[in-house]
């Protein structure tokens, strides 16, 4: 709740829609299917919504971070949703997920120095994979900060959700 909600608070502060997908318990590979049946209602029913879906991102932290980036890897085809073109961009959050597509969106990724579960260096080895790809990644690594810092209020991480989203916005019409 510390995550996912106020995130979409912010997002949707900036001017942008924001939908939170809320699992747990029930593994990856499931909480993956189930961000592409989400994404499937959201395209389906996007007018109905109000919302538009061109140059939208996936967002996530730890595990959530890693469904994110696996739909941003393969697509939700892959995961048994409908044929949708991928994110424009992934925002990634504390996680040691290594997985990667030979091409990948633009990633902005970042985590504690202190993270005990998602060590900094899972989450550089990532970004330097994705580097050599030629993806484009913006990773920020917070000084004193350990897992699950979410908006980093009041931590070396208060305000990178606003830089987030300006990488965002920066890639939705490319």
């Amino acid at each position: 709740m510390h995550e996912g909600f106020p995130h979409a608070t912010a997002i949707n502060d900036a001017g942008l829609n924001a939908f939170v997908l809320n699992r747990a318990g029930k593994g990856g590979a499931v909480a993956t299917q189930d961000l592409a049946a989400g994404l499937g209602f959201i395209f389906r029913n996007a007018a109905t919504l109000g919302v538009d879906t061109r140059g939208y991102s996936l967002w996530g932290s730890s595990a959530g971070a890693r469904t994110a980036a696996s739909i941003g890897s393969h697509g939700v085809a892959a995961y048994g949703g409908p044929d949708l073109p991928k994110p424009a961009t992934v925002v990634m959050a504390y996680t040691a997920h290594s997985d990667h597509a030979a091409a990948e969106p633009p990633t902005f990724a970042l985590v504690g120095d202190q993270d005990g579960i998602a060590p900094p260096a899972a989450m550089r080895q990532r970004v330097a994979a994705l580097r050599r790809l030629g993806t484009e990644v913006d990773y920020r690594e917070y000084s004193g900060v350990s897992h699950g810092f979410g908006l980093g209020i009041g931590t070396s991480a208060e305000g990178w959700i606003g830089e987030a989203i300006r990488f965002w916005t920066r890639h939705q019409s490319r």
